[in-house]
């Protein structure tokens, strides 16, 4: 009777140990508070450096209770479990030479959040370009301008980028770059329309682009427990 026992416990715990290991870690992620830190867009000019022009709005991107990212501007949710965020990098500034960092907020590209797996991943947009590219959301779809630059072809850039395809459902020139004169801002934000899907792409001071756009979202890759991706 004693061996049964014996065996029974045993077998007991083998059921719990597979029953711990298969159950699905659970991670939190959360958006902190909102503060302001310093920040000036490089080619704004002396004049033009107000209260508002000279700070930047950013908050934190915790994951299991840890700053993972820091991010601004406001999220679009691609689904029920996913978002996306506009990162924001602290970089050094400092010129060679000089004995002690200059750390400086600047905006950067855009990341994939997962809220049930804790995934973070880096969206590469195609000629996607911090100081020109404001990103509008629909569905999978980032629409904005770009800086487009090959050895035969260069210009302002319309985009439309699909996370889900992995790839550009439009890249077109529409303009010169660079501008003989700057203005601020490149191009005015994109603007989306559902049935049939058409975005509108307007470079400031200059006419309208209307262009359709063909397909539907392809479906994301939401499995799997989270690691990083920011290759």
């Amino acid at each position: 009777m004693r061996f049964f026992r014996v065996i029974g416990a045993l077998i007991a715990c083998a059921a719990l140990l597979v029953a711990h290991a298969a159950a699905p870690k659970v991670h939190t992620v959360a958006l902190g508070a909102v503060r302001r830190v310093p920040f000036i867009a490089a080619d704004v000019t002396t004049d033009a450096k107000d209260d508002e022009a000279a700070s930047l709005r950013i908050r934190p991107l915790i994951v299991d209770g840890k700053t993972r990212e820091w991010v601004t501007g406001d999220t679009h949710d691609i689904t029920e479990r996913s978002f996306v965020a506009r990162r924001v990098l602290h970089i050094n500034d400092a010129l060679p030479g000089e004995k002690s960092g200059r750390w400086v907020w600047q905006p950067g590209s855009w990341i994939l959040v997962d809220r049930i797996s804790g995934r973070v991943t880096a969206l590469h947009l195609p000629d996607f370009d911090a100081s020109v590219s404001d990103v509008v959301w629909y569905r999978d779809y980032a629409a904005y301008c770009g800086i487009h630059a090959t050895a035969r072809t260069s210009g302002l850039s319309a985009e439309v980028w699909q996370i889900g395809a992995h790839k550009a459902a439009l890249s077109k020139v529409i303009a010169p770059w660079p501008q003989p004169e700057r203005v601020r801002p490149v191009c005015l934000p994109a603007v989306w329309q559902r049935e049939p899907m058409r975005v509108t792409v307007k470079p400031n001071g200059s006419d309208p682009v209307v262009y359709n756009v063909v397909g539907t979202s392809s479906q994301l890759v939401e499995d799997g427990e989270g690691g990083d991706d920011d290759n």
